[in-house]
């Protein structure tokens, strides 16, 4: 995902920091009830009461047979443990029996030698039936969860955030780097499950990434950033003649392509929501400095230019995309990205703090953004079929085709794509062009930040429902849809090595993506199609070691430059399970749809021909 220029590092890891072994955490179970609107409500009706389906035996996920196994009785202790919920037994304190491996760090042994190109021994392959009815969900989350712990970075003896990625098979490079996108699934994993320290640790990164915000030279070259732009990331860097250890952040300055992270900004308004909501405590929010940190974001975002449109101008390579792919212009991932921090920050930001003026600005822009998201990005079968139909080269402002978008201009691919029930946002949009791709970041933010009214959020659950082989496939899931091929990859994508067909950015399934679908899902009241998602990654992600993203049409191979242990594969996983096991979780990261926000009136094309 990541290069850097940076040849420099030292250990982030505090030695002196035991980390807890997972075999002999506690917890308990409470199994809260809060009332979260309907959907909530009936999304825990829905999972307590679905029968369970039976996933894969410990032996055939992990690809070989155990030596000796041994049942070992784990009692959960923690208001939010994944494991909470159970088809019977007691709802409020339970005792859940873990088949443990003895071999090594837990996992089984097998005297068969493993493929080195598959990773998983023959073994596997000749499993009956019955192994495959023993539950392997809490093994795999002991294991992710000792796995998060082991990424924490520590700065004078604090948490402040947490690694890309622990390889030891490969290169660091910048993934021994803290990255603010790659964190908030695993501030989401500290504050859904909250103990001191990981609370800490999300108040410090936010601290942390504020002071590096106002107090860093943002040059690259000759050219200066702007006071607001958040870092991509920032690591901890021992510095010799200071003899004392420094942050270091990266603005875009050692990024590929030299591109400076649009999303960073609003992800961390959005953290910052999110961990007032979980605390309750708003004396971090309400601070002068994360009032102007909040300002100096906005304003880069508000300030008056030469747009027509209320959508935000974007290079490539300035979101979880971060290479060329065709993202330039108004890309859906900034649009939801920019609504839902719009929306946090108008929730944060104090008026009597000289912020009147931003936040009459904050309304109109919500307003306008809403309405043309809603209105022109949104695609479902009627919509192709008025597109397929519209006029060209109409003046005046009783122009239908606004956008002058030439109807030859649509791929082939979307008219199979495009089922009778269901719809998406479209990937971009500008004059006479439209991309038509699936991104699911994008689509699934717009539903978390109400972006997407609720028939349209339904709508987009009904086409990942209605292609399923499609954006779900093998791995969970897909990035984007579809790949890039032929002279159209050579033009969009420059060429580009890592991003060919079915892989990376370029069509690859990312195992991250899984909780902001399991939230998407639990808000539109369909939490059975993230269950389904969350067994189906289960079968294999931790049996490959928790890869970035998988490769091919269905994300069946290991990607093939896919980092080991990336973080946020096992932070995305876990925020993934404690929604899906207590669904009133959702609320740290959804806001509920405004009323007071104008809904746009979708007309009838008068494009079409009588």
């Amino acid at each position: 995902m990541r290069y850097s220029t940076s040849t420099t590092s030292t250990p982030l890891l505090s030695d002196d920091v035991t980390q807890p072994d997972i075999k002999q955490l506690n917890f308990t179970q409470t199994n809260a009830a809060m009332s979260f609107e309907d959907a909530v409500t009936d999304a825990i009706d829905d999972v307590t009461s679905a029968p369970d389906e039976q996933p894969l035996s410990a032996a055939v996920v992990f690809g070989c047979q155990a030596e000796e196994k041994v049942k070992k009785k784990v009692k959960m202790q923690g208001g939010n443990s994944p494991e909470n919920v159970t088809a019977g037994g007691d709802a409020n304190q339970f005792t859940s029996t873990v088949v443990m491996m003895s071999a090594g760090n837990g996992r089984p042994t097998s005297g068969l030698k493993p493929s080195p190109s598959v990773g998983t021994s023959l073994e596997s392959l000749a499993k009956s039936e019955a192994d495959q009815n023993d539950n392997v969900s809490p093994w795999i989350m002991g294991e992710a969860w000792e796995r998060f712990y082991k990424s924490f970075v520590y700065y004078k003896d604090k948490p402040v955030g947490t690694l890309a990625a622990l390889d030891p098979s490969a290169d660091a490079l910048n993934y021994n780097q803290v990255f603010v996108r790659d964190f908030i699934p695993s501030g989401l994993a500290c504050l859904m499950k909250p103990s001191k320290e990981g609370l800490d640790m999300v108040k410090n990164f936010l601290l942390k990434t504020l002071h590096l915000q106002g107090n860093w030279e943002k040059m690259i070259d000759n050219f200066t950033l702007g006071e607001g732009v958040m870092p991509a990331s920032f690591k901890v860097q021992y510095k010799p003649g200071l003899q004392k250890d420094v942050l270091e952040p990266d603005f875009g300055g050692t990024a590929i392509g030299r591109v400076a992270p649009v999303d960073s900004g609003f992800w961390w308004i959005i953290l910052l929501k999110s961990y007032t909501k979980c605390t309750g405590n708003h004396s971090l929010a309400e601070s002068p400095a994360a009032q102007r940190g909040m300002k100096l974001i906005l304003n880069l975002c508000l300030a008056d230019g030469f747009d027509t449109f209320p959508t935000l101008l974007c290079a490539d390579g300035c979101c979880m995309i971060d290479r060329r792919m065709g993202m330039y212009g108004y890309p859906i991932e900034i649009q939801a990205l920019f609504f839902f921090a719009l929306r946090c920050a108008r929730q944060l930001l104090i008026p009597e703090h000289g912020n009147k003026e931003l936040i009459e600005r904050i309304d109109k822009r919500i307003t306008a953004l809403s309405y043309h998201i809603q209105k022109y990005y949104w695609l479902d079968f009627i919509q192709l079929n008025n597109i397929y139909r519209y006029k060209t080269e109409e003046y005046s402002h009783t122009a239908v085709n606004k956008f002058n978008v030439i109807p030859e201009s649509i791929p082939d691919w979307v008219f199979d794509f495009m089922p009778l029930r269901g719809g998406y946002f479209i990937g971009n949009l500008s004059p006479s062009r439209m991309d038509f791709r699936w991104f699911l970041v994008g689509n699934c933010i717009a539903i978390l930040s109400s972006l997407a009214t609720p028939a349209q959020a339904t709508a987009i659950m009904d086409l990942i429902e209605e292609r399923w082989s499609e954006l779900i496939g093998d791995m969970p899931l897909k990035i984007s849809y579809p790949a890039l091929e032929g002279h159209q990859w050579k033009i969009v994508t420059g060429c580009d090595p890592k991003n060919t067909r079915w892989s990376y950015h370029n069509g690859g399934s990312w195992p991250v993506l899984l909780w902001l679908l399991t939230a998407a899902c639990i808000k539109t009241g369909r939490p059975q199609i993230a269950k389904k998602a969350i067994e189906l990654a289960e079968q294999r992600l931790a049996r490959d070691g928790w890869p970035e993203y998988y490769d091919g049409k269905t994300g069946h191979f290991v990607g093939k430059q896919a980092r080991k242990y990336q973080t946020w594969s096992i932070s995305g996983y876990l925020v993934a399970k404690l929604m899906i096991e207590n669904p009133s979780n959702l609320r740290f990261i959804s806001l509920e749809e405004d009323k007071k926000i104008a809904q746009p009136r979708l007309n009838r094309s008068a494009s079409w021909s009588s």
